[in-house]
């Protein structure tokens, strides 16, 4: 099984310190991991700086942020952060990319966030055409850009999109690397996300799309302990309407009905659920339940080892 390991946590609500959340990169590739994640939050730290400390700090691990909100940030001015993380990763990079949510780009930032598939297809061809070729010429409805850069040592930056609505994923096939999703169970997996992204793959003729499957995991046999804890620290997300639409997809009241809990063989099967419904690679998010990770991280190790 393909198993990312997420490090740093500001998905389960805790924020902590970059060197941190660096040094959690080092245990996961001491760990044995082949490929480890981090989050992009608005009130957190920067992911990308951080990112270039865990870079250096390393030697095999595969280094992935899903995601940064497109937004905020001027696509040339990612591409160049993105090329300078990729010259001190070794190639070893890979960066995810979205509109992020309504609350967040016009509430917190002040940005108008109409036209987010617009919006995000020309920022890609801006972030596509600079980290491929260190060049872009391009005009717009929202940007116009003419400009370069030279980063030496670098190479180039595979990117993925943060997707979960049909449109939204067909343009990670079409424009960038693939997708990742979060808290997407087997059916928007199967129905939505899959047949999306591939097609867009196909009509862009471009190889098969990577889809990284974002997913709260414990191993805690204890339902009810398992099920409050879910509650507590992934409850917000309901809060956003895009994940309210895919619960309601998913035919399931919030994240208590799609985080993986149980004990290992049901934890087991629930990840292979995952990649039965055509995700490439399981981006593991373990969270403590009240009786530590250190059980939910062997298992997923012995998974993508195995």
């Amino acid at each position: 099984m393909r198993i990312s390991i997420m490090f740093g946590s500001d998905a389960l609500g805790i924020l902590r310190p970059p060197d941190q959340v660096a040094a959690d990169a080092v245990t996961a590739e001491k760990e044995g991991f082949a490929s480890a994640w981090c989050t992009h939050i608005t009130r957190g730290i920067d992911s990308l700086t951080t990112l270039a400390v865990a870079a250096r700090a390393t030697s095999r691990i595969e280094l992935g942020v899903g995601v940064v909100p497109s937004y905020p940030r001027h696509p040339m001015a990612l591409a160049q952060s993105a090329a300078t993380v990729q010259a001190l990763a070794g190639g070893r990079f890979v960066l995810g990319v979205g509109v992020s949510h309504r609350p967040v780009i016009e509430g917190m930032h002040g940005l108008d966030y109409s036209s987010q598939i617009g919006h995000l297809r020309e920022y890609l061809t801006v972030l596509n055409g600079l980290l491929t070729n260190g060049s872009v010429s391009f005009e717009g409805e929202h940007y116009r850009v003419h400009g370069e850069f030279t980063i030496p040592g670098t190479s180039a930056v595979p990117v993925i999109v943060g997707a979960l609505a049909e449109r939204m994923c067909r343009l990670g096939g079409e424009m960038a690397d693939g997708v990742t999703t979060w808290l997407a169970g087997p059916k928007s997996l199967e129905e939505v996300v899959v047949p999306a992204v591939t097609d867009g793959a196909e009509e862009a003729g471009k190889p098969p799309p990577r889809v990284l499957a974002g997913i709260p995991v414990a191993v805690d046999p204890d339902r009810n302990r398992a099920h409050e804890a879910t509650a507590r620290v992934f409850g917000r997300y309901g809060m956003l309407v895009n994940y309210r639409r895919l619960f309601e997809r998913e035919g399931v009241d919030g994240p208590v009905g799609l985080a993986i809990t149980g004990n290992a063989s049901t934890v087991t099967a629930r990840i292979q659920d995952l990649f039965d419904a055509g995700a490439t690679d399981v981006w593991a998010v373990p969270f403590d339940t009240g009786c530590g990770t250190d059980s939910t991280r062997r298992l997923l190790l012995d998974l993508a080892t195995g």
